[in-house]
């Protein structure tokens, strides 16, 4: 009988690039302004399954990627930090796009895109977020006790040889997975088996618990306000109203910055963490529409 594991399949139209020394599975659909997609934590190219579709009929040219560690990209023991998917992403750019792009962005994601747009505004042309994450991990002051402590010790747990493998074929688990979905999607509805799929496959992968643990224990980057200065392009930010992980008060720094900047701050009721999968005919509607406003290159 053939296995979860081997029923599933890479997204079609996958290509690869080889990055310093890794392998790169990435999409590229479309013809027009590119806009590139990055996902959030654990997720990958398939998250984007509802949504590149629409926007490459309305004439973008569409790229994704799995970032190092997630996906069908390579999983290796390296430093994992915002600033090194930064980094790929600006190279990617180079090597395969070389027209100022829309960067699109999921949870972490988003913070990787305005890391991206700070960095090389020569690359931008805008900035979509979608319930943008503050940090790869949470910084000691923004948990208060017992939480911060709580978290602490899972990181601990995590990391630790023998102990960290066993927690992580627990969490991985596809029931796992759903019902963690349950808790941070908010249209129920949207939690489906190819989601769950799409999710847990990569987890199968040599060397997949490693990576967990590596980018548990990393860094949170940058500050969203530290990055805010430096970007000169026009942003449109999508919220997930019911979102837990990265509630909308987390947007009030972009309501606030949008009073004298280029910003549309939209958020979307009945809505968590993953508004692009949850509530995609809405979203792919909102982003058309914000797109058709761009000045063209």
């Amino acid at each position: 009988m053939t296995s979860l594991v081997e029923s599933l399949k890479a997204p079609e139209n996958t290509q690869a690039w080889q990055w310093r020394d890794y392998h790169i599975n990435y999409t590229a659909q479309g013809e027009g302004q590119p806009l590139v997609l990055v996902h959030g934590f654990g997720a990958a190219i398939g998250h984007w399954r509802q949504n590149i579709p629409a926007w490459v009929t309305a004439g973008y040219q569409v790229f994704a990627l799995d970032l190092l560690g997630f996906g069908d990209s390579d999983k290796p023991d390296v430093d994992y930090s915002i600033e090194l998917w930064a980094e790929m992403l600006q190279e990617f750019w180079q090597a395969q796009i070389q027209t100022p792009a829309v960067w699109v962005g999921n949870s972490i994601g988003g913070l990787i895109s305005l890391t991206v747009a700070a960095q090389a505004p020569e690359m931008t042309q805008g900035v979509i977020l979608l319930n943008c994450a503050g940090g790869l991990s949470h910084r000691p002051e923004e948990l208060h006790w017992p939480l911060n402590w709580v978290m602490a010790g899972f990181t601990k747990l995590v990391t630790t040889p023998g102990l960290g493998t066993f927690i992580f074929n627990q969490v991985r688990q596809p029931q796992r997975i759903r019902n963690t979905l349950k808790q941070v999607y908010g249209n129920q509805a949207a939690i489906t088996d190819e989601l769950i799929e799409i999710l847990y496959r990569p987890s199968c992968d040599p060397n997949a618990q490693n990576v967990f643990a590596r980018i548990l224990a990393a860094p949170p980057g940058p500050r969203i306000a530290e990055l805010l200065p430096q970007i000169k392009a026009p942003m449109l930010v999508l919220w997930g109203e019911t979102d837990p992980w990265t509630p909308v008060k987390g947007g009030d720094i972009f309501q606030a910055w949008g009073q004298d900047h280029p910003v549309e701050f939209i958020t979307l009721p009945e809505t968590g963490h993953c508004p692009h999968d949850e509530r995609p005919e809405q979203v792919n509607a909102l982003v058309i529409n914000w797109l058709g406003q761009l000045p063209t290159v």
